[in-house]
């Protein structure tokens, strides 16, 4: 009898290891504890048009765009804190002219928000963005890089505040209400401090253009801040998401709002080549631009502010790691 009474075990062990819905073996549990993600994103995008005897004319250039994105993100039961850091930079050079820059961004991003309840979509919500860029930029008629009209941190702008965030464990949206933002403008470059760029107070001058009083450097706002993202799968392998952000100063012209709009195509080949739609539109009315004077040759006349629009279609490679 203890042949059989064997065999019978035997077979019930082999049956519980090939069975893992077995009483034998207990499920693997999912840690839902707090919990740290960390995310990194390097891409390169090359465009090059090259020109030999050809009958419609045109202009040899390269253009080379980097990119990397870092993404720190913390999760519990009650809290998230999302972290986000972004360089961008582009450079294109064409035949007998300077190199220019297409794209020059440093952005950090840091988001806190408490959630009351598990069921509830709204967070109490922290927001501190920064972001400048890294090198001298200058007009397109400035053949020869002479007169930059921005340089580091000239502009550079802060922006903290708090308030309510729809939405935030819906990955795809997010809408964000903020009725109390600081926002701060920096113009550590001397020059264009004295001339009053980016909305700072410019520097005081004798009738000599001599200057009395040097521009300040920082300029500080009180307002309101609404933001709103989205992420919307098109198709298998193509997405789009819009970022929208509008903010009015409550003290220096309430109602005038300024507007950062961004929507971005990605068009995913493989896991390493993709291509890039982007449309980046800006209206900041601290941001004045310049026309050549009616009156006084060689000199300009301020313009106002005006709506800013950037595109970019690029293919590339990117990885993430």
């Amino acid at each position: 009898m203890k042949i059989p009474v064997l065999i019978v075990f035997m077979l019930l062990t082999a049956y519980a290891v090939a069975q893992p819905d077995s009483l034998y073996l207990k499920e693997k549990k999912v840690y839902t504890g707090p919990q740290w993600k960390q995310k990194q994103n390097a891409s390169v995008d090359i465009s090059q048009v090259s020109f030999t005897n050809w009958n419609a004319g045109g202009t040899n250039s390269i253009s080379a765009l980097l990119g990397y994105k870092f993404t720190a993100d913390y999760k519990d039961k009650f809290f998230s804190w999302k972290n986000n850091l972004r360089v961008g930079y582009g450079l294109n050079k064409q035949q007998d002219r300077a190199v220019r820059k297409t794209d020059d961004i440093f952005e950090i991003t840091s988001n806190l928000g408490y959630q009351p309840t598990k069921v509830s979509k709204w967070f109490y919500s922290a927001r501190f963005s920064f972001k400048t860029q890294l090198t001298d930029g200058f007009k397109a008629s400035d053949v020869e890089n002479e007169n930059p009209i921005s340089t580091f941190l000239a502009p550079g702008y802060l922006f903290f505040g708090g308030g309510m965030e729809y939405g935030r464990n819906i990955d795809r949206l997010s809408l964000y209400l903020s009725p109390l933002t600081l926002k701060a403008t920096f113009v550590l470059d001397q020059e264009l401090a004295n001339q009053g760029a980016f909305g700072v107070t410019p520097a005081v001058l004798d009738s000599e253009e001599n200057v009395i009083t040097e521009g300040e450097n920082t300029r500080q706002e009180l307002g309101i801040l609404v933001t709103n993202s989205y992420d919307l799968k098109l198709a298998k392998n193509i997405t789009a998401k819009h970022i929208l952000s509008l903010y009015s100063d409550y003290i220096n012209n309430f109602g005038n709002v300024d507007v950062d709009w961004r929507l971005n195509f990605d068009f995913k080949v493989n896991s390493f080549v993709r291509a890039t739609l982007e449309s980046h539109l800006r209206y900041d009315d601290d941001v004045k631009t310049l026309q050549p004077s009616e009156t006084e040759e060689g000199e300009f006349d301020e313009a106002g502010a005006r709506v800013q629009w950037k595109q970019f279609l690029g293919v590339g490679f990117a990885v993430n790691f």
